[in-house]
Formats: C-alpha cells, sequence, structure tokens
C-alpha cells in the first residue's frame, strides 16, 4: 500500500512539474512573439470603434495565431469566452446522452439540433477571434463563418421553442410555417451581418449594426414567440420557466452590448484588453445558451405528454433536415460574399 501511494504522489509531483513547465514550453515555440500593435498600424477592416491598442500584426505564420491565444491582444478575452462556453456546451452534451436517447428517440432531436448548433456557433466564434486576424481575407473568411455559425444558431434555438415550449394555442396559429419561417429569417440574418461587414470599408459603422441588428431582431421574436407565449402564461410549477426567463434577461442584456459599446465609448483605450463590450455579449450569450439547453432538457422530460399531442411523428425529422438545409443556406450565402470581398481586395481578379 505505501508503494502505491508513493507512487501515486510521484505521478502527481512529475504533473505539476510539468504544468509549471508551460510557459517556458510556449516560449520556446514561440521564442520571437511579435508585439501588438496600435490601430492606426492596421487596416480599417480589423479596426473597433473605441479601442485602440492591442491589434496582432498580420501576415504571421500560423502557429503565431494559434500561440496567440496565451498572449496578451484585445481579443484574447474574445477567444476564451466561447472557448471555454464550447467546453461546458460539450460537457452539457456529454450530461445530456447519459440520461437522453439521441439515436432511437425522435422527440430528443430538436433537443440534439440545439446542442450541435451551440457547439457549432462558440467554436466558428472562437476560430473566428483567434484567425481572422491572420490576413484581410482571412479576417472576412473567419467572420463570415462566424455570421453562419449565429445564423443556424437562430435556427436550432427555433426548433426547440416551437418543439418543447410551444403552447396549443400559439400552435395552432402557426403549425406548418413556424419552421421554414425561421429558416428563412435565419438565412436573412446570416446574409445582413455578411453584408454589414462586406460594406464595413465603404459605409458608416451603424450602418454594419443596422444589417445586423435588424435581420437578427426579426429572428429573435418570431424563434423566441413559443417562450414568451409561454412566460405569458406562467405557472410556479414548471420548473422550466425560471429558466426560460432566464434565458430572455440574458439575451436581452447581451442584444444591449452587441448594439451600444457603452463601456468602451466611457473610457476609450482602457478597456482594450479587458471589459469592452463584445467579451460581455459572449459571457451574457453563453448563460442564455446554458440556459436554453437547460430549460429544454426540462420541457423534453416534463412536457412529453404535450407535444406528443401536438407534433406529428415526422415533424422531429423534418426539423432536423431543415436545419441541413438552412445550414448549407448560410454556407452559400457567405460563399458568396466572400467572393464579392475577393473582387474588393484584389480588383485586378475583376477583369479577368
Amino acid at each position: 500500500m505505501a508503494t502505491i501511494v508513493m507512487e501515486s504522489i510521484g505521478r502527481v509531483f512529475i504533473s505539476l512539474q510539468q504544468i509549471r513547465q508551460l510557459p517556458r514550453m510556449l516560449t520556446q515555440a514561440a521564442p520571437s512573439m511579435p508585439g501588438t500593435l496600435r490601430d492606426t498600424e492596421v487596416p480599417f477592416y480589423f479596426r473597433e470603434r473605441y479601442v485602440h491598442y492591442g491589434y496582432r500584426p498580420l501576415d504571421q505564420n500560423w502557429r503565431y495565431y494559434f500561440l496567440s491565444m496565451f498572449q496578451r491582444h484585445n481579443e484574447t478575452i474574445n477567444v476564451w469566452t466561447h472557448l471555454l462556453a464550447f467546453l461546458v456546451f460539450l460537457v452539457k452534451f456529454h450530461q445530456l446522452s447519459e440520461t437522453v436517447d439521441f439515436v432511437s428517440d425522435s422527440h430528443s432531436w430538436p433537443l440534439l439540433v440545439l446542442v450541435l448548433s451551440s457547439l457549432t456557433y462558440s467554436a466558428l466564434s472562437a476560430a473566428a477571434h483567434l484567425l481572422g486576424g491572420k490576413s484581410e481575407l482571412c479576417h472576412f473568411c473567419f467572420f463570415f463563418l462566424d455570421y453562419v455559425g449565429v445564423a443556424q444558431y437562430q435556427y436550432g434555438s427555433a426548433v426547440v421553442h416551437y418543439y418543447f415550449a410551444v403552447e396549443e394555442g400559439l400552435h395552432q396559429r402557426v403549425s406548418g410555417i413556424f419552421l421554414p419561417i425561421a429558416a428563412l429569417l435565419s438565412c436573412l440574418s446570416c446574409l445582413g451581418c455578411c453584408y454589414g461587414k462586406y460594406c464595413n470599408h465603404s459605409l458608416p459603422p451603424w450602418v454594419r449594426k443596422v444589417c445586423q441588428v435588424v435581420p437578427s431582431t426579426l429572428a429573435y421574436v418570431w424563434d423566441s414567440s413559443p417562450v414568451a407565449w409561454r412566460l405569458w402564461a406562467w405557472s410556479s410549477n414548471d420548473p422550466a420557466v425560471v429558466y426560460h426567463f432566464g434565458q430572455v434577461a440574458f439575451f436581452l442584456s447581451c442584444a444591449f452590448f452587441f448594439t451600444f459599446p457603452v463601456l468602451e465609448r466611457l473610457l476609450p483605450g482602457r478597456c482594450d484588453f479587458l471589459g469592452h463590450s463584445h467579451q460581455l455579449f459572449h459571457v451574457l450569450l453563453s448563460c442564455c445558451t446554458w440556459c436554453q439547453i437547460h430549460g429544454s432538457y426540462l420541457d423534453y422530460v416534463g412536457r412529453r405528454e404535450v407535444y406528443q399531442r401536438l407534433h406529428r411523428g415526422w415533424e422531429a425529422a423534418f426539423a432536423v433536415g431543415l436545419y441541413v438545409v438552412t445550414f448549407g443556406g448560410c454556407a452559400a450565402i457567405a460563399a458568396v460574399m466572400l467572393q464579392k470581398v475577393k473582387l474588393v481586395l484584389h480588383p485586378q481578379s475583376k477583369s479577368k
């Protein structure tokens, strides 16, 4: 027994030693990490309002941008907030898979769509903030993918709200049209975000916000209407209502910070690394998603008699199929907009 204990202690000691050597290993892997730049030293596409410092230099090798997640710059917190959110959602997925039969129970497929769309948007967002600084083309490419992730998450939200949270009165009004309209609004949201980004070089910043916020607002109002109806008919015996209220509160808060850069506007140059509004947007959106996943799971467990009565057997498969179509449509929109970006960045190719 003493030998086993000593071996365990030895392994722990070796692990601690390896952890202590991690900073030195990173330094050896990237011995000459370039310093960050001021906003005036990078192209206009990369500049964020009221953020003056912490921009990474362009045209470095890919290793630099991957390792920059351990460097202090103005995208570090944006990367880690959604990277950690991705890990949290992955753990939640593992927990759900222990009690939910995602393979055989077709009624669980809308919940699966939500979890997969949550993992996708958080992963694409982290990738965009981590790798979008390599070049102008990479900047547009990765952030267009980020917008695809947001749009398909909007549709994933619509699916679980319609399938699990909807009340019978609203279901009678929107049955047959809710999911197709949600898919259309998701594609319009992706188009608006990509177009706003594309026009960011030639139009005022508020135009970009309008292109992003208006379609996303329409999508949110439609996608969340079953939850709003549910909250209106609030019941103290409904444990999921608390989480639905939480997701609405978190979403409205994150929408505020996305639309209005309050903190960096009040303290220009002081929130470049920590504290600017987009970081709060990431944190609040992640909290919104977690509440949404857990609330939908409670609905899946507690309202089975309701949604089995309201939805026909093929609707879950239809929702999954429409998710794939929506994802593909948003990816096609991003690809078309990327071609337009290439013509702006390389105008000589237009004449070929």
